[in-house]
């Protein structure tokens, strides 16, 4: 790559989210929380499917282990980040930590995603073809799956890495957005990124759409399995084992479509749609898999009265 007569960046800068300055310290408190939170409440999921022996052996519970594991990850990389430009300073990001902080998002991300996919499979496999499950769904498979899932996202997290900053950048150094994404750092480049951006637009985009293809075929073999149960407190359970999965999708897959599949904007709202799988999703998970999941709340239970039993504490009533 020839350099020119420029000089090419060592840092970058993150503008970070529009904001009123009275609202600086309020929203540094609030993301400290949500991060906090985050990291807990998937501690929390994580320690509660290796602690109870009904859950780690059942490839739907290693599943939601594993994301939760990535909640954890993505929560690190984005929020703590962000915080920061709630604070006082010029708080520039160094070129190699800008380039860690995309290709881990999207490594992660697209993991994510493929995750996703395999919670659906396997929820048809268990609803639609529940007396071949223990033969089609092992503990094994599940762990070949989650391996595979984890090397296509490593691929893909290197590939979009790799295209980002094999262009020179020169010029501002400031980001406008609130950690180092495909769009916002293309802007910066001293070159043509038109290739780059059909690129990220068809990978992205194949990877969204096959997974939330694969999704929703998944479902719609599971609705019609479901509305053939006679019994409505069948259905009821049915419904309940998939009404979390199908929750943590739409809040996913909504903000990534209108973040990465729309024309080239620099419109707020695109910001505030990337918090949603940066902060809030990670944040959410938890909480919906605890409220919607019975056996996770079952699960939570026990672990309660494990632990009291064993330093002595009576339950409470």
């Amino acid at each position: 790559m020839e350099r020119g007569n420029y000089t090419l960046l060592t840092e970058f800068i993150l503008t970070g989210i529009p904001y009123p300055l009275k609202l600086r310290t309020f929203l540094f408190v609030f993301f400290l929380l949500i991060y906090i939170l985050t990291q807990l409440g998937n501690l929390l999921i994580l320690l509660t499917v290796w602690a109870d022996p009904q859950l780690h052996a059942r490839p739907m519970y290693i599943f939601l282990g594993i994301l939760s594991i990535i909640d954890m990850g993505i929560s690190s990389i984005i929020v703590p980040r962000l915080m920061m430009t709630f604070t006082l300073g010029i708080k520039p990001i160094p070129f190699g930590g800008c380039v860690a902080q995309l290709y881990f998002y999207h490594f992660l991300g697209s993991t994510q995603c493929f995750l996703y996919t395999l919670m659906a499979y396997d929820r048809y496999l268990a609803i639609c073809r529940p007396l071949h499950y223990p033969v089609l769904m092992t503990t094994k498979l599940s762990f070949l799956l989650v391996a595979g899932a984890w090397v296509a996202g490593s691929f893909h997290g290197a590939l979009q890495a790799i295209l980002t900053f094999r262009l020179p950048y020169c010029g501002s150094n400031q980001v406008d957005y609130f950690f180092c994404d495909i769009p916002a750092v293309l802007r910066l480049a001293c070159a043509d990124t038109t290739i780059n951006e059909l690129v990220t637009f068809v990978d992205i985009g194949v990877v969204v759409a096959s997974c939330f293809s694969l999704i929703l075929l998944s479902y719609v073999q599971i609705i019609q399995a479901i509305l053939r149960i006679r019994t409505a407190d069948g259905r009821r359970r049915a419904f309940s084992t998939c009404g979390a999965h199908i929750t943590v999708v739409t809040v996913y897959y909504v903000p990534c479509a209108f973040i990465y599949l729309q024309p080239e904007t620099n419109s707020p709202l695109g910001g505030a749609a990337a918090l949603f799988p940066t902060a809030i999703t990670p944040f959410l998970n938890p909480l919906i898999y605890t409220l919607r999941n019975q056996e996770v709340k079952l699960a939570l239970k026990r672990l309660v009265c494990s632990s009291q039993k064993s330093s002595g504490t009576a339950p409470s009533p």
